[in-house]
């Protein structure tokens, strides 16, 4: 690992040397920008969609090595982020729901920026990191964790401003539910056009004073509810969106639980197309839109000369549904919804322009900054770094992904998905082959031929469980029973 380390690190200090300057930026710490976006999936452009509009984020891809196979821990927002946060699985940080402060659960647990202050970097957040209930807790700090940051900025644009605007398919519930607005003015009077200039402001000054930086960017979209200025919107003509299918009789393949993940939310099933479509364009909108504001970051790092030593990691905090298997937004364990964008871009990376099928999860996160920075991250860390996979694209740190929501655990190898809800499978097992069945259509966990699959899948996911669920050395834990919290 060590050995991986010392490689991308002499590659980004032999990037940043100029005539008489080499000496002094040797030994310069690389910067870290660290980018997410909220809700969004792998409906881009680098990703192979065939419509939606990523240029930005495509441009990074091409600077950086993209990660085919980057899982969530839980798809859903707080215990994501907590999660990634932390370097910890769900049961660890034990962040099960959203409006939790990790420090409920685990109070003297390092965060990732709190490492890097620790180590004399100035670590400044914009926007959302930990969880926010989006809308309401915009321009607040929401569930945020003050021991991470030696600064915070808090954006609110005319999206929050203008809520009586949007449409809604329960009227006045925007975060958790479809619900869109084409917006009047320009991108720079969003919540999220306010953050990207607040980080081109820091980067022009981190760039003038010299100064070492984990500057984390969160954005808000493409996150309920879709709101983007209206030339967005216009790049997706309606009658050019096309609406995903699901076979009749499909749902009932599916074990109970599995089916309650899709059909909770009673006014999004069975949307009409008219309704389907408009979600559909909303959503990419909002994706481009945020892909602007990247962009303009992009530009900022570059402009400033801190792209020489500064590694960029882009991600999303879990996948997203639009329509596939009848659903529509987050928490279930298909890929859909547990798979993630990644790109991690480093100065003088020879992997730049390429893609892994290496498996990634976020925990792995903390420990490969880390290494890229020459940090030493706390010893009862989950995750595991990638910094081989940066180096060389077949390497495989880890074999397969593992994902949780609700009473079900779910472990994504290259080939399969196997999961099982409820202890030791009692409510149910899925197994899906994507050499096959790419979008998960087929439950084989009951047929006969595949029952050794199935077996071996089931040994592997127990066995990752187990290790999930492991105490942090060091680390207090605090349950929550019901309104009592009981130490462990």
């Amino acid at each position: 690992m060590r050995t991986h380390a010392l490689t991308l690190l002499s590659l980004i200090a032999f990037a940043v040397c100029g005539v008489g300057r080499c000496a002094e930026q040797t030994t310069s710490k690389p910067n870290v920008l660290f980018l997410i976006c909220d809700d969004l999936n792998c409906d881009l452009a680098c990703y192979g969609h065939p419509s939606v509009k990523s240029p930005n984020i495509d441009r990074l891809a091409g600077r950086g090595l993209r990660f085919q196979h980057a899982y969530c821990q839980y798809p859903l927002c707080g215990p994501s982020r907590a999660s990634f946060m932390t370097g910890l699985y769900p049961d660890q940080s034990l962040v099960l729901r959203n409006a939790i402060y990790i420090r409920q659960h685990v109070p003297n647990v390092l965060t990732l920026p709190q490492m890097f202050r620790r180590q004399g970097y100035v670590a400044t957040r914009i926007g959302k990191i930990y969880h926010y209930n989006v809308p309401r807790h915009i321009g607040t700090g929401g569930h945020d964790d003050p021991d991470s940051w030696d600064f915070t900025i808090n954006p609110r644009g005319r999206d929050r401003e203008e809520e009586d605007q949007i449409f809604s398919l329960r009227p006045g519930s925007f975060g958790g539910t479809l619900s869109w607005l084409a917006a009047e003015g320009s991108d720079a009077e969003q919540t999220d056009g306010i953050a990207a200039t607040e980080a081109v402001r820091l980067l022009k000054r981190y760039a003038q004073q010299g100064t070492s930086f984990f500057l984390a960017v969160g954005l808000y979209r493409p996150h309920t509810p879709y709101v983007a200025p209206k030339k967005y919107f216009e790049m997706y003509p309606l009658n050019e969106i096309v609406l995903p299918t699901v076979p009749a009789g499909y749902l009932d393949t599916l074990p109970r639980p599995a089916r309650q993940s899709v059909t909770r939310k009673k006014e999004q099933v069975n949307l009409s197309d008219e309704l389907a479509r408009k979600a559909i364009q909303a959503y990419y909108a909002s994706i481009t839109f945020a892909d602007a504001q990247l962009g303009r970051i992009l530009d900022a790092l570059d402009e400033t000369g801190l792209s020489k030593n500064t590694i960029v990691l882009f991600t999303s905090d879990h996948g997203y549904h639009m329509g596939e298997h009848g659903h529509w937004q987050k928490t279930t364990l298909f890929e859909n919804a547990a798979r993630v964008p990644l790109i991690i871009a480093a100065p003088g990376l020879q992997t730049a322009g390429r893609s892994t099928t290496a498996p990634a999860e976020m925990v792995d996160f903390y420990p490969t900054l880390g290494e890229l920075c020459g940090l030493t991250p706390p010893t009862y860390l989950s995750g595991v770094s990638l910094v081989p996979v940066l180096n060389d694209p077949a390497a495989r740190p880890r074999q397969a992904a593992l994902t949780q929501y609700a009473s079900g655990y779910s472990i994504r190898t290259l080939r399969y998905r196997y999961t099982e809800w409820g202890a030791q499978g009692a409510d149910g097992a899925e197994l899906y082959d994507h050499e096959s069945d790419a979008k998960e259509m087929i439950n084989l966990a009951n047929r006969p031929q595949h029952q050794t699959t199935a077996k071996r899948l089931s040994r592997l996911l127990h066995a990752r469980i187990e290790d999930a669920r492991l105490a942090p050395e060091g680390l207090k834990q605090i349950r929550f029973d019901n309104r009592r919290r009981v130490p462990n």
